[in-house]
């Protein structure tokens, strides 16, 4: 065995390893129990939530007592105060209720609060993601040429939702002598996002999965790498809103690579 594939199968491993860790944390996607649109609850109160919370147009008003339990950066909720968007990490969620926080989200105007729960029953039942081992096969050069225009797509979402999913580009690759394309989006640090779904997908790999490719060089060149295939949010929680594959990104091919479904979860 090469040295190269020597430390192409340690990294995988811990690839592996961190990526577990990630979505087994306390506020990790399997600690999501519930996504809550504020106009699904048009009275202002949300599912297990305390509190009133009200479309006060640029903020998020919420309206809650010292004995509802919410604090707002640690300290207890008392009046009306207004919230917007969490931009950062969960546990950089200014809302708490008890070890739960909650996030303040905003999709196409729409106002939501997931609440994440270390004591979830996902959470508590996870014993692992099944991945294929590492392939080399499944690793090849793609090529990346950006539109050139921002172009938004209209999907549908885990949640039954059609929402805009932006574009910035194709990124075209040839896996096993076939040539394929994916349309991705560019993220803020110049890496690329795909969504799609190949022939394994619903039968032995959940119904599509994401790509993260590095940012492309200055030719356009960047690394199409299967065995580092995602599994999306949704996979976790049932209460994410991960948008399906936009058109032309199912492969005819079968990627039976990169991670492909939930273990068996234990009785909790």
């Amino acid at each position: 065995m090469s040295t190269t594939t020597d430390e192409a199968l340690r990294d995988f491993a811990l690839w592996h390893e961190e990526r577990t860790a990630t979505v087994s944390a306390p506020y990790g996607p399997l600690s999501l129990t519930g996504t809550h649109w504020l106009a699904d609850h048009p009275d202002g109160e949300l599912p297990g939530l305390p509190g009133r919370w009200a479309d006060d147009g640029d903020t998020l008003a919420l309206t809650a007592a010292d004995e509802d339990g919410l604090t707002l950066d640690g300290r207890p909720v008392t009046g009306t105060v207004p919230l917007t968007p969490d931009p950062g990490p969960v546990t950089a969620a200014r809302l708490g209720l008890g070890e739960r926080r909650l996030v303040v989200l905003r999709r196409e105007g729409l106002w939501a609060v997931r609440d994440f729960n270390p004591d979830a029953p996902a959470r508590r039942a996870f014993t692992g993601i099944d991945v294929t081992g590492y392939d080399p096969l499944f690793v090849t050069g793609g090529r990346f040429t950006p539109y050139a225009e921002h172009r938004t797509v209209r999907v549908g979402n885990a949640d039954g939702v059609e929402r805009g999913l932006g574009l910035g580009g194709e990124l075209a690759f040839t896996l096993a002598g076939q040539e394929h394309t994916l349309q991705v989006s560019v993220q803020d640090d110049g890496s690329l996002w795909a969504v799609f779904a190949d022939a394994t997908s619903g039968d032995t790999s959940y119904r599509f999965r994401f790509l993260r490719p590095a940012a492309p060089d200055g030719q356009g060149r960047t690394t199409v790498d299967f065995n580092r295939a995602l599994l999306p949010p949704c996979a976790f929680a049932d209460h994410f809103i991960c948008p399906f594959p936009p058109p032309g990104n199912t492969l005819d091919a079968g990627i039976p690579a990169g991670e492909r479904n939930l273990s068996p979860s234990r009785d909790v």
